[in-house]
């Protein structure tokens, strides 16, 4: 009787945790562009599978792109069948993500100590900033970072002291996601994995128990699912796209990317800053003897994994050169993980939250807060801005936003959090945390809701409204700075898709050419001298607009 009660509850929990995700996750979806580069350039590619009809090879203006596999394109595409071609559907798969992470995190917290943990893991979870706002994005991270994570967990579960299931489960469960983790996003997602399996085993001292029938499951489950595309690409007789798709990778751990710079700690700096709250409780982790007090044998060996999967994404990423804010979000687990193992310790009185986290989190939460509050009122106050931004930004701050006045509350939320969560702190950490935590929830979910979509009309609303009011012409759009913007809202043919620079803006074209380029004086007069029978149309918010007609139709 005691064991039915239990499972009803574990699955009214479930429930609300789904509930809970359609709440957050499904609104506002679609209330925001896409924005450049990489949300725009996998919903593209997505779009033009449908277009073409191709979902073997990716491509970008019609044009094979080798950068990436097709799973998670694979997603979107099926996903604008059914909701038509736009940002939400472009984001919903990420949003089903987001679901299926929260029960995930909830059934392995359970698994590892008891409900009310996995509970917790989920909370630090999804009320931290970046891991929430990655559920509602469509870049390919979320769903390769849970393959990643599901890999190693079942690794991390054949490899358990106290091991009661079966390895060979384990081993395929592991083969198979690590798999798809390659068939999402490419080969770096075994290497993070191999990367953290030899660290263990020279910890360990080399000692695995094992046997090789288990050694051929797993390598044959994960060469099957992770080799399923570039198998098709060999049998189609697509080598280039292999070799081009394996030096891009290359390219990628040797050198900076354009627009990809960083400085050498960038990623720690993103982590602290990104993956607030969860992140000032995580760093009490980072000391000797941490497991001291830890009873559980499971728990301190998937915590010893976690310590290696975070060391390991955190220095691989340093070490590369090209530096985008998403490539140690592969960190967003373990982090949570240690937040929530530190929170318990707290609430059960193990562990006595120092000043020094309560002063981070004030402070941290202070100048976020402010930042929110500030936003709504920027159209009163840019001017003041113009003195210490760029010729480009100062062009975006001529835009303005529909601001409906009440913005500013957002950041009152997070505040009031804050200040419960520092009087309840030493009396009733487990008040002050969830106070803490549901604060920062609503305060990134409210964000997300009415803030970013007026920010985005100051950034790139204008370009984009261009591209849309060429939807059903036929003529060929071309921007002077890298941007996917315009195949996607432009709903790009294949007959449109030139990209002969020479040809578009000297040649004799065949129909009308229209350029988008950032309106600054360096910008506009190299193009006016390359380009000299463009024809100017008009400048706003940080952008010119130009049009070249063919010659029969020149004005």
């Amino acid at each position: 009787m005691f064991e039915k009660i239990v499972a009803q509850k574990n699955v009214l929990i479930q429930s609300a945790i789904v509930l809970l995700g359609l709440v957050l996750f499904l609104p506002g979806l679609g209330s925001v562009h896409l924005f450049d580069w990489d949300e725009i350039n996998f919903a593209e590619s997505a779009r033009e599978m449908l277009v073409t009809g191709d979902y073997l090879n990716v491509q970008i203006n019609f044009e094979s792109f080798w950068e990436k596999p097709p799973l998670f394109i694979w997603m979107q595409a099926l996903s604008m069948k059914m909701f038509g071609v736009g940002e939400f559907a472009a984001r919903f798969p990420n949003a089903v993500c987001g679901i299926i992470t929260m029960l995930l995190l909830f059934r392995i917290g359970t698994q590892l100590r008891n409900e009310r943990f996995g509970v917790l893991w989920v909370l630090v979870y999804v009320a931290s900033f970046t891991p929430f706002f990655y559920f509602k994005s469509g870049i390919i991270d979320p769903w390769f970072n849970l393959f990643i994570f599901l890999g190693t967990y079942f690794f991390i579960r054949f490899t358990s002291p106290n091991k009661s299931q079966n390895g060979y489960l384990s081993l395929a469960c592991s083969g198979l996601f690590l798999g798809l983790a390659v068939l999402t996003k490419g080969p770096v997602g075994f290497l993070i994995f191999l990367l953290t399996f030899a660290c263990y085993l020279v910890l360990n001292r080399f000692r695995l128990a094992f046997k090789w029938g288990q050694v051929f499951l797993f390598f044959g489950v994960f060469a099957f699912v992770g080799g399923f595309w570039f198998l098709l690409q060999m049998l189609n007789g697509n080598w280039s796209v292999i070799q081009d798709f394996i030096v891009y990778q290359i390219r990628l751990f040797e050198t900076k990317d354009a627009g990809h710079g960083g400085f050498f700690l960038y990623h720690f700096v993103v982590l602290l800053v990104g993956v607030f709250p969860a992140s000032m409780f995580a760093l009490f982790t980072f000391r000797r003897g941490v497991l001291s007090k830890e009873q559980d044998a499971n728990m301190a060996h998937f915590f010893r994994w976690m310590q290696l999967l975070f060391w390991v994404v955190l220095i691989l990423f340093t070490i590369v050169r090209t530096k985008i804010i998403h490539y140690s979000s592969m960190c967003y687990f373990p982090l949570t993980f240690f937040a929530a193992w530190y929170i318990e310790q707290v609430i059960s009185g193990e562990e006595k939250l120092p000043l020094s986290a309560k002063l981070l989190v004030a402070i941290f939460s202070f100048v976020f807060a402010l930042a929110v509050t500030i936003i709504p009122f920027i159209d009163s106050y840019k001017h003041l801005l113009y003195p210490f931004v760029d010729e480009f930004t100062r062009g975006n701050l001529e835009a303005t936003s529909q601001w409906y006045g009440f913005e500013w509350i957002v950041g009152l939320v997070l505040a009031a959090g804050v200040i419960g969560f520092l009087l309840f702190a030493d009396t009733k950490p487990k008040r002050a945390v969830l106070v803490l935590f549901a604060s920062s929830l609503l305060f990134v979910f409210s964000t997300m809701l009415l803030v970013v979509p007026q920010v985005e009309k100051y950034t790139q609303g204008a370009a984009i409204e261009f591209y849309e009011s060429k939807l059903a012409e036929d003529c060929y759009i071309l921007s002077m700075h890298k941007s996917y913007a315009p195949y996607f809202y432009s709903l790009r043919q294949p007959q449109n898709n030139c990209f002969d620079v020479p040809y578009l803006c000297r040649g004799s074209i065949d129909k009308p050419c229209y350029f988008v380029l950032r309106n600054t004086q360096r910008a506009v007069s190299a193009f006016e001298q390359e380009t000299e029978s463009a024809e100017f149309l008009y400048t706003k918010n940080g952008f010119a607009f130009y049009v070249r007609y063919p010659k029969s139709e020149l004005r």
